[in-house]
């Protein structure tokens, strides 16, 4: 298993012989509601080019930090896609020509080598609840979970223990409002439900640039430091490895299995 992280919660997996690319925002700003007043942001560190060889788009959800219409408007509109209700709408708005919408316990097979099954993934409004993805290549069993909001569904516990966790370890709230991201208040019950060896925090990092109204309201609590901290103190194995930005990285697994 080879994690290439982009920042923001951008990803590439490469898991046997597939590439996955997960939530894409590559190139351009990131703007919510075409109002850049609200909220902008922006990576000082733009790609020289996209990704080659792409066997799979996956995307957790359908806002525009998850299905950047920008990036998806540069791909190649053949890849096949995977996502969610709300973000199957996007790409096939697009012109995507080969999209499978995943609901919670759906799973989809890729080149007969992974197998995607989606859970529960953060709720977005009263009536709306996006993906999180348990991501197995099939020919020896290595486990991926991916959810970008802190949301673990207590039905993860039985698939545990999980080899690899790509999630939020910090919480971001709007007064009033409550957590966008709750990764300060999950990431250790996740690690303690599913044990994973890895602990990959997504959401937060990378090198970008934030302004806008929303900007200015939000507050963020928690660290990577701190949750290294608790699981210190809670003699917990797990690595919780903060990748750089662009870099391409092998995961190592304790079992040999990579």
């Amino acid at each position: 298993m080879r994690l290439t992280y982009f920042g923001s919660n951008s990803w590439l997996l490469e898991l046997g012989q597939q590439r996955i690319l997960i939530d894409p925002w590559l190139l351009g700003s990131l703007v919510f509601g075409n109002a850049p007043w609200f909220f902008k942001a922006e990576k000082p560190q733009a790609l020289d080019s996209l990704p080659e060889q792409i066997d799979l788009i996956l995307l957790s959800q359908g806002l525009e930090d998850h299905a950047h219409k920008p990036t998806l408007e540069k791909l190649d509109r053949s890849i096949p896609v995977v996502g969610s209700i709300s973000a199957a709408k996007v790409v096939q708005q697009l012109g995507y020509t080969q999209v499978t919408t995943l609901i919670p316990t759906q799973t989809f097979t890729l080149a007969n080598q992974v197998e995607i099954s989606s859970l529960p993934g953060a709720p977005i409004g009263l009536l709306q609840t996006e993906n999180a993805y348990l991501i197995k290549q099939l020919d020896n069993n290595t486990t991926l979970y991916y959810e970008p909001h802190g949301y673990p569904p207590s039905e993860l516990k039985d698939f545990a223990p999980v080899d690899v966790v790509i999630s939020p370890a910090v919480s971001i709230e709007l007064p009033l409002l409550g957590p966008i991201i709750q990764g300060n208040s999950t990431a250790l019950q996740l690690i303690e439900w599913v044990k994973p060896q890895v602990f990959l925090p997504t959401a937060t990092g990378g090198e970008v640039k934030y302004q806008g109204m929303l900007n200015s309201l939000l507050k963020t609590s928690g660290s990577v430091e701190e949750l290294r901290s608790q699981l210190k103190q809670r003699n917990l194995a797990t690595q919780v490895i903060e990748l750089e930005q662009g870099k391409p990285w092998e995961v190592k697994l304790a079992s040999g299995v990579s």
